[in-house]
C-alpha cells in the first residue's frame, strides 16, 4: 500500500477538507469530465447548463462547512491549493448574479445557485455520507451526463465506480509499487526491523520512488512553510469567525501574553501546553475562517501537527529542518495506515477519525524526531488514538469552531504527552496500533450518524436547547 505524504497533507482552504475542498474538486473533475471523450455523448449535442446536489453530511451541514460555495468556486475553474481566499466571496457574487459560469477552456453555462444547487437532506447516496451529483443538461434542460462523486475525508475524492473498486480491493493505493509497501503497522514494524531502517526512511524510499530527493524535500519544506505561515497569520489577526456564532478568535490575546511572560521569565508550569494550545488554535481559527491550510490529514484537524512541529523547534535544542522533514514523513506513514483500515473522515468515523488520527500521526512524528524506535513511535501512535476513540463529530450550526477549535488544543496537548510516555518505555505495550485502528472503525461503524458531522445530536442539539 502507498499512499504519498502529499496525499496526506494537502495545501488547500479551510474550513474542511471533506465539505469544502472536496466539493471544489468533484467540480473541477466533473468540469474535465465535460471536456472529454469518457462518456457517451450525443452527436452535436452541447452542453448548456449545469445542476448539482448535496447528500448527506454535506446536505446538513454543507452551509456551514462552505459547500456550496465551494461548488460554485469549483464550478468556475478553481482549486483548492491556488484560489485566492480573499476573492473567494467575489467569485461567489459574481456567479450569483450573472447565473452563470465560465471556467477556463469552457462556453458559459448557466448555473443559477438558488435553484441549480440543491441540500437534499432526505435522500443519501449509498456509497458515503458526503455525496454530491453534477448533473450537465442541453439547452432544452435534456440531461446529457450526470456523475455521482463522494468526498471521502481529507480532500479526497472519488467517483462511486472508483469507490466501489477500492472497497473491494483497494486498488487506487496499490498502482504504485514501491521498495516498503506496508499496509499495517504490524508489516511497518517488521519492515522496519529486517531492513534496519526508521519509519521516516522507509516513507522517504517509498516517496523516492515516484520522485528525486530534491522533489520530496521541496515539497516537505514547502508543505511546513505553508503550515508556519497559518500559524503565524493565526497569531496577528483579531476579530470575530464567520458564521453567526460569534466565536471570537482568542489565539493572538493568548499568543500576547504568552510572550509577554516569556519576557519577564515569570515561571509558568504549563508553559509548553500552552504554546502547544495557541499554535493549534491559531491555525484552526484560520481554517474556520477559511483562511489556507493544510490538511493534516483533515482540515477540521490541521491544528495538531502543525502545533506539535512547532512546539518542536520552539523547546527542543537539536531541531532542524531535516526533522521537520522527517516528521511529516513518519506522521504520513502512520496517517497512510489509519486511512487504508479505518478512516479520517469525520462523516464516516466521529472526529476519532480527525482529531483521533491527527493526534496519532502528531505523536508518531514527534517520537521519531525525538530520537524513539520504530516500536517506540508505533507505541506513540496507539497511545494517542486510543484515547480518542468514540470521540464524536457534532459542530455547533455545522461550523468548524465549536468544539473544533478547542478540540485541536487539546489534541496537540495528548499528542505530545502520547510520545513523552513513549520514549520513556521501550516500545513494547499492550494494545498494538492496527488493533486500535479496527476498534476505531468498528466504533465508527456502530456509531449513530447524529454524530458524524451532521450536527443533529450532541453539541450541536443541547447548546442551541441551552
Amino acid at each position: 500500500m502507498f499512499l504519498s505524504v502529499f496525499d496526506v497533507f494537502k495545501i488547500g482552504i479551510g474550513p474542511s477538507s471533506s465539505h469544502t475542498m472536496g466539493p471544489m474538486t468533484a467540480a473541477c473533475r466533473f468540469l474535465e469530465l465535460i471536456l472529454s471523450n469518457e462518456w457517451p455523448r450525443p452527436a452535436g449535442a452541447q452542453v448548456a447548463a449545469l445542476k448539482v446536489s448535496l447528500h448527506g453530511s454535506l446536505a446538513f451541514t454543507g452551509v456551514g462547512h462552505g459547500t456550496d460555495r465551494a461548488v460554485i468556486i469549483g464550478l468556475t475553474g478553481e482549486v483548492p491549493d491556488s484560489v485566492d481566499p480573499d476573492r473567494m466571496e467575489e467569485i461567489v457574487q459574481s456567479v450569483m448574479a450573472s447565473g452563470k459560469v465560465c471556467p477556463p477552456g469552457h462556453p458559459a453555462y448557466l448555473f443559477q445557485p438558488a435553484s441549480d444547487l440543491v441540500l437534499d437532506k432526505k435522500t443519501p447516496l449509498p456509497g458515503h455520507a458526503n455525496g454530491m451529483r453534477f448533473s450537465a443538461l442541453d439547452k432544452d434542460g435534456r440531461l446529457l451526463l450526470s456523475r455521482i462523486y463522494y468526498s471521502i475525508g481529507g480532500g479526497f475524492v472519488v467517483t462511486d465506480t472508483e469507490l466501489a473498486a477500492m472497497q473491494m480491493a483497494k486498488k487506487a493505493e496499490q498502482a504504485v509499487k514501491v521498495p516498503y509497501p506496508f499496509s499495517t503497522a504490524r508489516q511497518m514494524l517488521a519492515m522496519a526491523q529486517s531492513s534496519g531502517l526508521t519509519i521516516a526512511q522507509m516513507k522517504r524510499a517509498n516517496e523516492e520512488a515516484v520522485m528525486s530527493r530534491q522533489a520530496l524535500d521541496a515539497g516537505l519544506d514547502r508543505l511546513w512553510e505553508a503550515m508556519s505561515g497559518c500559524i503565524d497569520r493565526g497569531l496577528r489577526v483579531e476579530g470575530e469567525l464567520p458564521g453567526g456564532l460569534k466565536v471570537k478568535r482568542r489565539a493572538k490575546t493568548i499568543h500576547d501574553k504568552l510572550q509577554e511572560e516569556w519576557r519577564s521569565n515569570r515561571f509558568n508550569p504549563v508553559l509548553a501546553n500552552d504554546w502547544l494550545s495557541v499554535y493549534a488554535m491559531a491555525v484552526n481559527e484560520e481554517n474556520a475562517a477559511g483562511g489556507r491550510v493544510v490538511t493534516a490529514p483533515t482540515n477540521g484537524a490541521a491544528g495538531v501537527v502543525p502545533a506539535t512541529i512547532r512546539y518542536y523547534l520552539h523547546f527542543h535544542p537539536d531541531a532542524d529542518q531535516q526533522g521537520v522533514r522527517d516528521y511529516l514523513l513518519t506522521a504520513a506513514a502512520i496517517g497512510g495506515i489509519i486511512k487504508h483500515n479505518a478512516s479520517i473522515s469525520g462523516a464516516e468515523v466521529g472526529c476519532q477519525g480527525e482529531v483521533g488520527s491527527a493526534a496519532a500521526m502528531a505523536a508518531a512524528g514527534l517520537a521519531a524526531v525525538m530520537g524513539g524506535t520504530p516500536e517506540q513511535v508505533e507505541n506513540a501512535a496507539e497511545i494517542a488514538l486510543e484515547h480518542h476513540l468514540g470521540m464524536t463529530c457534532d459542530p455547533i450550526a455545522g461550523l468548524v469552531q465549536v468544539p473544533c477549535i478547542e478540540r485541536n488544543a487539546v489534541g496537540a496537548v495528548k499528542a505530545v504527552t502520547a510520545a513523552s510516555l513513549a520514549i520513556k518505555g521501550d516500545g513494547s505495550h499492550f494494545v498494538p496500533l492496527d488493533a486500535c485502528v479496527e476498534t476505531m472503525r468498528q466504533t465508527g461503524n456502530d456509531m449513530s450518524e447524529k454524530y458524524k458531522e451532521t450536527s443533529l445530536g450532541g453539541l450541536a442539539v443541547n447548546v442551541v436547547e441551552c
